[in-house]
This record gives C-alpha cells, structure tokens and sequence, in this order.
C-alpha cells in the first residue's frame, strides 16, 4: 500500500509554492480537492493501483462503468504495424478505452503517445509515451518517439494533442499535428482512422474558450479534467474505425501539416 501513489492537493501546493502555500486561502484547497475528486481518486487507487497496464485500464472501466460499441471492428488489420490516430472528445475515457480496445486486439503490443490527464497514471507507463512539452521530458521526447514508431508496437496517437473544443456550436479537435503523417510515412506504417463519439460539460468548453481569450498561457480547463471524468461515469462510448489508408497516400502533392488536416476530416465523417 505504501507503494501505492495517492493524490495530495495540499503536498503539491507545498511542492510548487513551497512558504507561500499557506496563504492558500482554506476555501481553495477545498474547492481543488473537489474538482479534482481527490477522496473518491484515490479510493480507487488505493483498491486498484497496484494493477498495471491492461489490467488497470479494466478496472478504470469497471470503476466508472463505461462500455463501447465498435463500428467497423472488421477494419482492424490482422498483420503489420500501423498508427492509430483519433479525435480527442474527453480526456480519459476516450485514451483509456480505445488502449483497452486495441491493446486487447493487439495483445498489449501498443504506445499511446499522450498528454493531459492521463500523464498523471504511473500504473500506465508500460502503455504511454507522456508528452509533456516542457522540462526536462521535452529533451527526450524525439528521441522517445524515434523509438515508438521504429519498434514493432502499434502507435495510437490524438494529433489535436489536447482535447476538443467547442466553437461556434460545433465540438471538434483543434488543427490535428502533423507529426503522425511525417512519422508514419518514415516508418512505413499505414494510418487507421478511428473516431470516438463523446462530450466534456458545456461548463468546460466555457472556461476552455475563456482561457483561450484571455490569453493565459497555463490550460486552466486541465484542472477540471478529473470532474469531466466522473461527469461520463455510466455512460456508453461508440467508437467507429475506419479503412486503414495506406502510407504512401501521403505524397509530396501536399504538405504534412495539408495531409494531416485531411486525416482528421476522415474522422469525422466517420461520425
């Protein structure tokens, strides 16, 4: 149990404001453990974090009882190695489910280069690539996703890198990377289009879109990532999977960051 990291919202205000931590108005620290639903978080951890890798996504699952309906499972390829790329709707359901879904399929041969809040689950390091894009982790990060694409696992990517948005009524993916094109078409690797059906709170897509205007550099709407969680406990996912397009579709007639525009509308007109 000691192991076993459990969250701390107070230990990491000492850690990040040090002396100036106890001016943190009580009402505050409060309010954070709240949104960040650190009593019921770390219950789950305390009864699931030394599970590791498949095993804890199942249990992440069962715990806040979402199920999926697959379209287009018959699109998976059998052979090879390919990149999985989809939109972004949530935060945590949509990652973990689709590393259940395909690390089941593939039999647990994939890496999820991610971010946001699934950055935060050590259980999940065998399965994750964490892309923090800045401190020291930045340094490797090249050279970590080098080493993704040229091994023999299978790569699941979200190219908005962070999740949708909601703008003039319409929540979608910001302008997806071009990583996963020039990436994929190095390694050889075909590209398999995968789009999953979900929603944050209209609160969130506010307080995103706010962030946004205001020009505050820090993702304020992060915070609100683990109350967005348990925001889609019970609920069903339909995540659709498209025609593998092959690699060398991605020729010099368009640039990468063109070829990757022209992935995501493939997402979704999967929808």
């Amino acid at each position: 149990m000691k192991d076993i990291v459990q969250i701390d919202v107070e230990a990491i205000l000492k850690a990040k404001a040090g002396s100036k931590a106890k001016y943190v108005p009580r009402f505050l620290v409060s309010y954070l453990k709240k949104i960040i639903h650190q009593d019921e978080v770390n219950s789950f951890l305390r009864e699931n974090g030394s599970k590791k890798g498949l095993d804890f996504i199942r249990a992440f699952m069962q715990f806040f009882n979402n199920s999926f309906e697959i379209r287009g499972i018959e699109n998976l390829p059998d052979e090879g190695r390919y990149t999985f790329v989809s939109n972004h709707p949530l935060g945590a359901q949509d990652g973990l489910g689709l590393g259940l879904i395909l690390g089941e399929r593939y039999g647990g041969k994939i890496k999820f280069l991610v971010n946001d809040l699934l950055m935060n689950f050590p259980q999940l390091s065998s399965l994750f690539i964490p892309v923090n894009k800045t401190g020291g982790q930045s340094r490797s990060l090249p050279q970590q996703v080098a080493a993704a694409f040229a091994s023999d696992n299978h790569i699941v990517m979200f190219p908005a890198g962070i999740c949708s948005r909601k703008q003039k009524g319409v929540i979608r993916d910001l302008e997806w990377k071009k990583t996963f094109i020039v990436k994929s078409v190095q390694s050889e690797r075909d590209i398999v289009p995968i789009h999953f059906e979900g929603q944050n709170s209209d609160f969130f897509y506010r307080l995103a879109n706010l962030n946004k205007m205001l020009g505050i550099k820090f993702n304020i709407a992060m915070l609100y990532l683990s109350d967005e969680m348990f925001k889609n406990r019970d609920k069903k996912f339909t995540v659709t999977i498209g025609k593998p397009i092959p690699w060398q579709t991605f020729d010099a007639s368009r640039r990468p960051s063109e070829w990757a525009q022209y992935v995501q509308d493939i997402v979704y007109s999967l929808k």
